[in-house]
């Protein structure tokens, strides 16, 4: 390393985070249309961004991958506690890659891991009261040491908004530096020296790092980041080729040789989601810069031991990142926005966050009476209450309780208990940044807020006898929304979030309704609840069916359960009704079984209905009522029938007409619209099939291929590219279990050599790391065979490096 690279260092920064998307209610994502083809938008921008990061590319001659890096090793980064939560249960292998680079960057960054925590679940922490700001740093401390198994040495703070009780509440904990926005400093001088000079206008040296001593007596580092590269790489084209991201890094270094830290933070979702390739630019940009001497690529961390302040620094007090107004952006109408409908203004943000202010002020009293019989301190008892938010198991759960009330609680105690901290988890949720972010009530961040405080009110009712929903709708009214739809908050509330609140029954209506469909199932897990079927008998009729059963329903968040009994009877097709109601003792359910089964089979419908009405009164269900995924799994069931019997008749017309279908197109005229559609749906179905198929067979798919060119047929390529995408991937994990299958790597070099004429673009990423990974294993080894004469293994060796060709992997090794 040259002298003047030993005194350049590049420091990257990732905030990865999303805003928490579960329903409050089920603890998890529901089915977002939105994303499709993917189940929802996390899965999505995982897939278009977390995981290519963990596996990013370096191209060589051809624009073939010669190079797989895992970016999280090389950059600092934080994820969004929420985040990980999420990647940890529905995409493993990423979460995994991610706490192995920060395990990998120790080892390259003299001990320093890359990554850094974040406060809670991204709430703008200067306009949080003290409390509020101190769980928020502990929880956010917790969760990082739970997952990556060390202290974090920083923390990032949401959309960088600070103010000094923030920093100190960060360096009680034993936090060592944040990054700010350049802006966020007010003024500096050299430690040691009593002269201030101010620093307005993102005026600070961003090129070291800057001591903050506090009002406590404690101190914090700070790292102000480049504003202008980093807007660049945001919202430029900076990112559109790896050198030109490592030439605008290099140009935040001055000519005189001390050493120096060009150092810029942006969204982690710049990289791959919002910049397609961004993270392959960010790779190259990352190794332009080592093989060519230019600078040493570091880390906060490290480089805070190796280089320790010589400048102090003071704060500008209630400032942030994202807006040009402080904090404004977070309760008022600022004019910060992302540009939505003319004459739309953000009015909304004030009286919003005036409304869950007065909410979580009413509520935290209750808490502290309610909770002050279960627990030492309550205060203390929601800091810890992440050891539960971390692991639900019963054991780990009951310890907690145990150790928090100093005794063994009452099952009665266990579940006041635990709704009371629930009730405050919900509290801090409806804080989430991006419920203000953007420009209208309605948006689907704000609604996910008020969803949380829907999930604090009922709570505040179960624990606590507290019935605040009148009052809290009332100060909603004050909250205008910019769609006439809705006129106000209050209205959105009443539309939008009250219909979507569970209780137990709504749980056990829904796993009655899901029985009838799928068969009994004795025990299931319904999203965050455990229903288990004490009975159930299903008497099927034709297209119709009855299902009559009783089931215990049990919340693994807050413990409470109850025991319901419920008839659904399905008319065929979406008509459905079913009744739910609590258990009323062996003989009432016994006689509801037997009248509306005696109805039931004597074709008495009116009868049935009257008997449901009888039994179960008001509680009655459509699906409707159905969660949005097993709603729509169900309503696919419905309609297989309807679509078959559409697709039978478009079958019929393509088969009995194909010979003139095929005439049309040799003579150049058009097909008219009636067979021009039949043959459109038939053949994008008949591919789309063949790819789905577990047993895939290539002789078909290559006839249907055939079929497609030869009446050049509009394709659905979104969907086909999915489902062949799918089916190359099952093909390869075939492959990495039996990689000398020559059969197989044969039908997968054939696949990918069909799907060109399509012009299909599948997704190939998971298909090429593992390729590259039986590569590493086995090539060396197949090379050898073959130069000492097997005829076997340079048949492997010639089909792997064309498969290799169609991935777009260089062939090495």
């Amino acid at each position: 390393m040259s002298s003047q690279s030993k005194k350049r260092y590049v420091c990257i920064h990732g905030h990865f985070y999303q805003p928490p998307r579960e329903n409050p209610w089920l603890e998890d994502v529901e089915l977002q249309d939105s994303a499709h083809p993917f189940h929802d938008w996390n899965e999505r921008i995982t897939a278009e961004c977390y995981a290519p990061n963990a596996a990013s590319r370096i191209l060589g001659r051809e624009e073939r991958i010669v190079e797989i890096v895992n970016n999280y090793s090389l950059i600092s980064f934080n994820f969004g506690p929420t985040l990980l939560s999420w990647l940890e249960r529905h995409s493993p292998e990423t979460y995994r890659a991610i706490l192995e680079a920060d395990r990998q960057s120790m080892a390259r960054f003299s001990g320093h891991g890359s990554a850094l925590a974040q406060a809670y679940n991204h709430i703008i922490m200067p306009l949080a009261n003290e409390r509020d700001k101190r769980t928020q740093v502990r929880w956010g401390v917790a969760d990082f040491e739970h997952r990556f198994g060390r202290r974090p040495e920083g923390m990032w703070l949401p959309e960088t908004a600070v103010d000094t009780e923030t920093l100190e509440a960060l360096a009680g904990e034993g936090i060592l530096f944040t990054v700010l926005a350049p802006y966020q400093a007010r003024r500096v001088r050299l430690i040691g020296s009593e002269k201030w000079w101010s620093v307005p206008g993102a005026g600070i040296d961003t090129r070291m790092p800057y001591l903050c001593r506090l009002p406590s007596g404690k101190a914090i580092s700070l790292f102000f980041y480049d504003g202008p590269v980093a807007q660049k790489v945001a919202f430029s084209d900076l990112l559109r080729k790896g050198e030109n991201l490592a030439r605008g890094m290099l140009g935040g270094f001055a000519a005189e040789e001390v050493p120096q830290l060009a150092h810029i933070a942006t969204d982690g979702e710049t990289y791959g989601h919002h910049h397609r390739f961004g993270e392959m630019a960010l790779t190259y940009c990352l190794d332009y810069l080592e093989k060519n001497d230019l600078a040493a690529i570091t880390i906060y961390g490290e480089y805070l031991e190796k280089h320790p302040p010589t400048h102090e620094v003071e704060i500008a007090e209630n400032t942030s990142w994202s807006c040009a107004h402080g904090v404004e952006r977070w309760r008022s109408d600022c004019g910060c926005s992302i540009g939505g409908e003319r004459g739309w203004t953000q009015v909304w943000r004030g009286p919003l966050r005036s409304a869950l202010d007065w909410l979580r002020d009413r509520v935290a009293p209750a808490f502290e009476r309610e909770m002050a019989s279960l627990a030492g301190d309550p205060w203390a008892a929601r800091d810890a209450y992440i050891e539960v938010a971390l692991d639900r198991s019963p054991a780990n759960v009951e310890a907690f309780l145990r150790r928090q009330a100093g005794r063994g609680l009452t099952r009665e105690e266990r579940t006041k208990a635990l709704r009371l901290l629930e009730m405050q988890r919900q509290a801090m949720l409806m804080y989430t940044s991006c419920g203000w972010f953007f420009d209208e009530v309605s948006g689907i961040e704000t609604t996910q807020i008020l969803a949380y405080a829907a999930r604090v009110l009922q709570l505040a009712e179960e624990a606590c006898g507290e019935a605040l929903e009148e009052e809290f709708l009332r100060r909603l009214e004050a909250v205008p929304s910019n769609v006439a739809k809705w006129g106000n908050a209050a209205r959105l509330y009443a539309g939008q979030v009250k219909p979507t609140r569970l209780d137990l029954i709504r749980v056990a209506a829904h796993h009655a309704i899901a029985s009838v469909f799928d068969g009994h199932r004795p025990a299931e897990r319904v999203y965050c609840y455990r229903a288990e079927n004490q009975i159930f008998e299903r008497i099927p009729a034709g297209r119709m069916c009855l299902g009559i059963g009783r089931t215990r329903i049990r919340s693994e968040i807050t413990g409470n359960e109850g025991e319901f009994t419920f008839a659904v009877v399905h008319f065929g097709e979406h008509n459905l009704n079913a009744g739910v109601r609590e258990f009323q003792g062996e003989e009432a359910f016994a006689a509801m079984g037997r009248e509306v089964r005696g109805a039931f089979q004597r074709s008495d419908l009116p009868g049935v209905i009257r008997l449901m009405d009888r039994h179960f009164g008001s509680h009655n269900y459509t699906l409707w009522h159905l969660f949005r995924d097993d709603q729509r799994k169900i309503l696919n069931q419905v309609m297989e029938q309807t679509l078959e019997d559409i697709g039978i008749s478009f079958r019929d017309i393509y088969d009995k007409h194909f010979a003139l279908i095929n005439f049309l197109r040799e003579v150049g005229m058009p097909l008219p619209a009636p067979l021009a559609a039949p043959v459109q749906v038939v053949l994008n179905s008949r591919l789309q099939t063949s790819l789905d198929r577990d047993d895939y067979d290539p002789g078909e798919f290559r006839a249907l291929v055939e079929e497609v060119e030869n009446l050049e047929v509009s394709l659905d390529r979104p969907t086909l590219a999915f489902a062949a995408g799918r089916r190359i991937e099952s093909l390869m994990d075939r492959l990495a279990a039996s990689p000398e299958d020559l059969e197989l790597l044969l039908t997968i070099d054939g696949l990918l050599a069909l799907l060109q004429p399509l012009d299909l673009r599948p997704n190939l990423w998971k298909a090429q790391n593992m390729y590259c990974a039986i590569q590493r294993r086995l090539r060396p080894k197949m090379k050898r065979a073959g130069a000492e004469g097997d005829a076997a293994a340079r048949r492997w060796l010639e089909s792997f490096g064309r498969l290799g060709r169609h991935l777009q992997v260089s062939v090495t090794g």
